[in-house]
């Protein structure tokens, strides 16, 4: 039990000896041991180091023993001693690598500044996008999926939005075409048509998406559940990409309140939502996750993929799928 002070197994037991019987000789102790004298002699040896034990002033060659309350005391506080230099080493040591850490982390951000950061929840997603809209100087292009957007979402865009458009900056919004069953998303729309926002429509957006001054764009972690957070993307190449998306989708999209279909053959004639679901459907998604990114019912989404159905004659999802492609409506 006294290894923990430093003391071995032959110092413990001759130390335990010693305060039943102080004045026990070397050679008792050797015989009542079943030891060599050596080997006593070794254990008093490590004792005396310790200041357990002294040279006894009564007989020459012998010890004798030092008071335990006060030579365990003395012994346990140089072991505190040890322990407290220990963890002043080891708190000097842990400053020093956090100083080396920190160095090397101002270096690489010299060299190659962080271009992906993470905000969780929200809350710290709207204090980004604050941020951002603050610091926006030329144009924001924003995707604002899922139809309806909620009354408290248009309550927080309005105030930036209004804040870009004083600031002369140009403001280019892709909503999907879904919006048009929803009253208040609907009129926000045209109240920032009016307010000299652009803004357009297309049946399916693939994601949420704000992009600032072409340099900073924030995409949700999960396109799924945008709730959870979001990424600040600020490399050049993954906001020119982002970049190049949002152009793409905008040449596609169309002004608010417009009407569009791919062709202008009307017996083959695909409208923009007709298009979106054949797209999901191929991609194996059911009617409800349909729904959702289409910012539609599912009601609404199953009566889209009936009527394709009767229009094609088709019997079964897969037949709508292949007498679509054939028609040129989708991809193979």
């Amino acid at each position: 039990m006294l290894k923990e002070i430093g003391l071995g197994q032959d110092a413990e037991y001759a130390y335990r000896t010693l305060l039943k019987e102080p004045k026990a000789e070397i050679q008792v102790m050797a015989e009542q041991f079943g030891w060599s004298v050596d080997r006593v002699s070794t254990a008093l040896e490590e004792l005396s180091e310790l200041s357990l034990v002294r040279p006894s002033w009564e007989s020459h060659g012998s010890t004798r023993l030092v008071d335990p309350e006060l030579g365990l005391k003395i012994l346990i506080q140089s072991q505190e001693m040890e322990l407290l230099k220990l963890q002043q080493s080891l708190s000097a040591s842990k400053l020093a690598a956090a100083r080396l850490i920190a160095d090397y982390r101002e270096e690489e951000d010299r060299l190659a500044p962080g271009t992906v950061k993470l905000a969780s929840g929200a809350d710290a997603v709207q204090a980004w996008i604050e941020k951002a809209g603050h610091e926006c100087r030329e144009e924001v292009e924003v995707f604002l999926p899922g139809g309806a957007q909620s009354a408290e979402s248009l309550r927080e865009a309005r105030a930036l939005d209004l804040m870009l458009l004083e600031r002369s900056v140009r403001v280019r919004s892709v909503y999907q075409d879904s919006i048009r069953n929803d009253r208040p998303t609907s009129e926000y729309a045209q109240w920032l048509g009016e307010q000299g926002g652009q803004v357009r429509t297309v049946a399916h957006l693939p994601l949420r998406m704000i992009i600032w001054d072409r340099r900073v764009a924030l995409v949700p972690v999960d396109p799924n559940d945008p709730d959870r957070g979001a990424f600040l993307l600020s490399g050049a190449g993954p906001v020119a990409a982002l970049q190049a998306l949002f152009e793409h989708v905008w040449r596609l999209a169309a002004r608010f309140g417009e009407d569009r279909c791919r062709n202008t053959d009307s017996d083959s004639a695909l409208a923009d939502q007709e298009s979106a679901v054949l797209g999901l459907l191929a991609s194996g998604l059911t009617d409800e996750v349909i729904a959702r990114k289409l910012g539609v019912s599912v009601r609404t989404s199953r009566r889209i993929t009936a009527e394709l159905m009767s229009r094609l004659g088709a019997r079964s999802r897969f037949q709508l799928g292949a007498l679509a492609a054939q028609r040129g409506w989708l991809a193979v």
